[in-house]
């Protein structure tokens, strides 16, 4: 098989080493073309703005710095990138790894130590799920992080199957349809927040960050409780994606064709306002004939 690997001033450090295999081109190339696709249907990117992209050293957040990193190398993302990892002062957690590894991959970088975990495990009853107030608190100090860089948006690595699994846990606990737009406006209105792998499947995620053997860290906050909602709705969807392949596609398609006239919120369509026209009657309708004298 021919050697398709860069040679290594052709690419960015992040992909020194990838494999050479024909799977893991295709794979790239997919990751690369979804990205692109998000950022340009959604409107993502101003030129010159700077970017903070968070980095949590899960699979998602790898995959993410790498093609944001790949597009830029390649001239096809004009913005300035910086990685961010919050430690939240998890037990255990390893504080070196991924310090050392922006490093080695020449990759600019912030590591901000906020004791998050503390706070988190003192206000929350044993046997509740942390997920909520985690996840507060670390935007908090994200929002912080950006504007402190002068950084215009707060780029994060949820994928597809983070936004469909927020919709189902938004319809069967929250009573409402509602899932993770790819770019939200913050309350305060300085802040965009981005989700460039909206259009990219976990799979995908996890098959490359394990190709290209990152250090990845896992989650021992959330990640080691049992019985989460969250964990309910992903054992729900892979059932379907098991008995129907590509089911997970179908609904994320969904999600991007809403006709909002045909569902039954009265914010979106004035139902009140709805009714027909009067019939006409003969004398509307009716034709004035001239006859030739």
């Amino acid at each position: 098989m021919r050697d398709t690997t860069d040679a290594p001033d052709d690419i960015h450090p992040l992909f020194h080493g990838a494999p050479r295999t024909t799977e893991f081109r295709k794979l790239r190339k997919r990751l690369v073309q979804d990205v692109r696709e998000a950022i340009e249907r959604y409107g993502m990117v101003t030129p010159g703005h700077r970017w903070l992209v968070c980095l949590s050293g899960g699979k998602d957040s790898y995959t993410l710095l790498a093609i944001l990193h790949e597009l830029r190398w390649r001239g096809l993302l004009p913005v300035d990138l910086l990685a961010c990892n919050l430690d939240q002062g998890q037990p255990g957690f390893p504080a070196t790894v991924l310090p050392e590894f922006l490093a080695r991959m020449g990759v600019p970088h912030r590591i901000e130590y906020q004791d998050t975990y503390s706070v988190v495990t003192a206000k929350i009853p044993q046997g509740r799920t942390y997920c909520s107030l985690c996840s507060r608190l670390r935007r908090g100090h994200l929002y912080r992080i950006a504007r402190e860089e002068g950084c215009q948006a707060v780029v994060l690595g949820h994928h597809r199957d983070d936004i469909l699994e927020t919709f189902f846990l938004n319809l069967f606990f929250g009573a409402r349809l509602a899932a993770m737009p790819p770019k939200l406006l913050n309350d305060e209105g300085d802040l965009l927040v981005l989700r460039p792998l909206a259009h990219v499947a976990e799979a995908d995620c996890d098959r490359f960050a394990r190709a290209m053997g990152y250090p990845i860290i896992p989650c021992d906050l959330c990640g080691s409780q049992e019985g989460l909602q969250r964990a309910q709705v992903k054992a729900l969807l892979d059932e379907w994606e098991r008995r129907t392949p590509g089911r997970r596609a179908l609904m994320f398609r969904a999600l991007q064709t809403v006709r909002p006239s045909h569902l039954l919120d009265p914010a979106l369509q004035d139902f009140l306002a709805l009714a027909p026209r009067p019939a006409a009657t003969d004398q509307d309708n009716s034709t004035e004939i001239h006859l030739p004298r």
